[in-house]
C-alpha cells in the first residue's frame, strides 16, 4: 500500500506545480488594417463581329470586375456604364450609330467575394437599358469589409438601315463610386 500512497502524493505535487504558475506577464499586440482602394477593371477592347444595315448585333464584351479593398464596416458601391456613339470614316450621319442604338445588360455575377448583397443592374436581356446616359451596371449594398464582383455584360448595337460600310468604333465607359 505504501508505493501507491507515494505515487498518489507525487502526482498531487506535480499537478500543483503545473496548475499554479509562479508569475504571468501579458503582451499587448496591435495590428492596423489599412484602407485600400475602390477600383474597376474592364477589357481593353471587344469585337462584336459583323452586321448588316438594319440588323442588331449583340455579344458579350468581357469580364468587368469591381474590387473594393476599403475594408469598410458598412461597404457599398455602384458601378455605372455609358456609351459614346459608334462612328466610322468622317463620322457623318450615315457613318454614325448613335448611342441611343446601344443597349446593355450586365447579366448575373460571374464571381463574388466578401459579404453583402450584390445586385446586377440588368439581370436579363429583357431588362436591357439604352446607354445614351449613365446607367447602373452593378451594385453592392449591406457589405462588410473587402469584396469583389465580376460580370460579363452584353452589348447590343442596332445598326441603322442607312449605315454605310465600315468598321464602327465606340467607347463604353464603366465607373465605380
Amino acid at each position: 500500500m505504501r508505493p501507491r500512497l507515494l505515487l498518489t502524493a507525487a502526482a498531487a505535487v506535480l499537478l500543483f506545480l503545473v496548475a499554479a504558475p509562479v508569475a504571468a506577464q501579458n503582451t499587448t499586440v496591435t495590428l492596423t488594417v489599412q484602407a485600400g482602394s475602390l477600383a474597376i477593371s474592364v477589357p481593353g477592347a471587344a469585337d462584336l463581329g459583323t452586321a448588316d444595315p438594319g440588323v442588331t448585333r449583340s455579344g458579350q464584351i468581357g469580364t468587368v470586375t469591381v474590387t473594393d479593398q476599403r475594408a469598410a464596416l458598412t461597404a457599398s458601391w455602384t458601378a455605372s456604364v455609358a456609351s459614346t456613339a459608334f462612328t466610322t470614316g468622317g463620322a457623318t450621319a450615315s457613318e454614325t450609330i448613335p448611342n441611343t442604338a446601344v443597349s446593355y445588360w450586365s447579366g448575373p455575377a460571374t464571381a463574388t467575394t466578401g459579404v453583402g448583397t450584390f445586385t446586377p443592374g440588368q439581370a436579363t436581356a429583357a431588362n436591357a437599358v439604352v446607354l445614351s446616359q449613365q446607367r447602373t451596371a452593378f451594385s453592392l449594398t449591406v457589405g462588410v469589409g473587402s469584396n469583389t464582383a465580376s460580370w460579363n455584360p452584353t452589348l447590343a448595337v442596332a445598326v441603322p438601315a442607312s449605315a454605310v460600310v465600315g468598321t464602327y468604333t465606340g467607347t463604353v465607359t464603366h465607373t465605380v463610386l
